[in-house]
């Protein structure tokens, strides 16, 4: 008999990310009634907003009627309507959780939320029960499944009814033993602009990643029409989203100005409707440019932004387009520098050529190095941090540009008294071409993204490093 009066309350299971969830149910000699999917309080207690968008009903007729065991690639909010079950539940996921069991009965007023590659399965307890799950995305024939047998000796359930004594479908009778289970891969994640510096620096972040893939703009071009169509968006969890327009002198043309919107803007608006659309995380990468670099102290993720050109002004709109998705990171970095043509690149180059630059010396920042910007992004996708805005730079204290080219040529074995110090009006100003303003303070608070356990590497440290890597 379904018990009334219960309080609201989630019990963690063996299974990471299985929560079983007590419900109250409301009843009198008419019957009775519960709210059986909240999304305000049940998301209040921890489950995830897992956005679902079907919802399927399984009717049983006869005691025993068993089912399963079968995982699917989308999240499960099951509960009963009438009757009773015995529930099982086998975590077929890649990782160490692999085989691992967890068994309890279901009436009206208990439910579950299971994760995706979970494998289900039940048997009932009482005639005419009707089972009930909401799902997070459409069933699909071109989705990946993986089964395992009701038998199983390994995970070994042990069924109120002996599976000799109930229905069974032949297709369940058929399934693998745990041994020969294929496992549940996490979901993909889609790396966009993968030809690119900051791409490339992914690319060996995350090799030998098998659910990690890869898109150049030649292979993916997010202002194709067809994008929304380009895959199945259901079977991945996040896009990180590497490509941008980043001339900064050459958005202040006409044409420039043009493509740096479509790429910063429009490209962004497409990938951010379909992270909103597929629940996807989407991790954009931002620039110190949204800033006028006026502070007297370092920006925090909180600051107004107030972008002095175009540059700056595409990548402010993509925030605010990116900021929208429900489940989101924008990665604010600065000076970033990585494969190719780089600052450190060319001054190297100068010293070995017996150049004496003027740099200029009235901007502060640090540098970033690529290889960090990757691991931050990697450790935000992985620990869960809270959707939202991350500083990312180089630690350490900040510098100028002139201050990192002496550095350069003292570490390449040069005088750094060859370089002169300009300001920024100066190195400018016989410039032939467009040239966009420049912040003269790009320096970033990284006190949020520390407290989520991320250790920042010292710029200052990191350079023999880079250095050494580029020569």
């Amino acid at each position: 008999m379904t018990e009334f009066g219960k309080q609201l309350t989630a019990l963690e299971t063996p299974i990471p990310g299985m929560v079983v969830l007590e419900l109250p149910v409301h009843g009198d000699s008419r019957g009775w009634f519960k709210e059986n999917w909240q999304r305000e309080k049940m998301t209040a207690l921890g489950l995830p907003d897992f956005g679902p968008v079907q919802n399927n009903i399984s009717f049983n007729d006869a005691v025993g009627t068993t089912r399963g065991i079968h995982a699917e690639p989308w999240d499960k909010w099951v509960s009963v309507a009438t009757g009773r079950i015995f529930g099982a539940w086998v975590d077929l996921r890649e990782g160490p959780s692999f085989g691992t069991v967890f068994t309890i009965e279901l009436d009206p007023s208990r439910a579950i939320f299971v994760p995706r590659g979970v494998g289900n399965s039940y048997q009932t307890l009482e005639p005419d029960t009707a089972y009930t799950y909401l799902v997070n995305d459409h069933w699909s024939p071109d989705a990946s499944y993986s089964f395992l047998n009701l038998a199983d000796e390994t995970v070994a359930i042990d069924w109120p009814i002996a599976l000799s004594d109930v229905e069974i479908s032949p297709k369940d009778l058929a399934h693998p033993r745990l041994a020969d289970v294929t496992p549940i891969p996490p979901r993909k994640i889609l790396v966009v602009g993968a030809g690119g510096q900051l791409g490339l620096a992914l690319r060996e972040e995350f090799a030998g990643e098998d659910h990690v893939e890869f898109a150049t703009r030649a292979e993916l071009d997010v202002a194709d029409p067809g994008l929304v169509d380009a895959r199945r968006w259901r079977d991945y969890g996040a896009i990180v989203n590497a490509a941008a327009y980043t001339a900064v002198d050459t958005a202040e043309t006409p044409e420039g100005r043009r493509d740096a919107w479509a790429s910063n803007v429009t490209g962004v608006a497409a990938l951010a409707r379909i992270a909103a659309e597929n629940g996807l995380t989407l991790v954009h990468v931002s620039s110190d440019y949204v800033f006028d670099g006026s502070l007297e102290r370092p920006y925090t993720e909180d600051d107004a932004i107030s972008p002095l050109g175009v540059y700056g002004q595409t990548k402010a709109a993509g925030d605010a387009v990116v900021s929208a998705v429900p489940r989101h990171y924008i990665v604010r970095t600065s000076w970033v520098i990585g494969e190719g043509k780089n600052f450190v690149r060319t001054m190297a180059s100068l010293a070995e050529r017996g150049i004496d630059p003027k740099v200029v010396d009235d901007q502060v920042g640090r540098l970033t190095f690529t290889g960090d910007i990757a691991r931050g992004i990697r450790h935000l996708l992985e620990s869960g941090a809270a959707s939202g805005i991350y500083n990312l730079t180089g630690g350490g204290e900040p510098t100028t540009w002139a201050d990192i080219a002496r550095r350069v040529f003292e570490l390449t074995g040069h005088d750094a008294a060859r370089i002169t110090g300009v300001s920024t009006d100066e190195y400018f100003g016989a410039a032939s071409a467009p040239v966009a303003p420049r912040p003269r303070n790009s320096v970033l608070d990284l006190s949020k993204i520390t407290a989520t356990g991320l250790s920042v590497a010292d710029a200052a440290a990191s350079l023999p490093a880079i250095l050494n890597a580029s020569t």
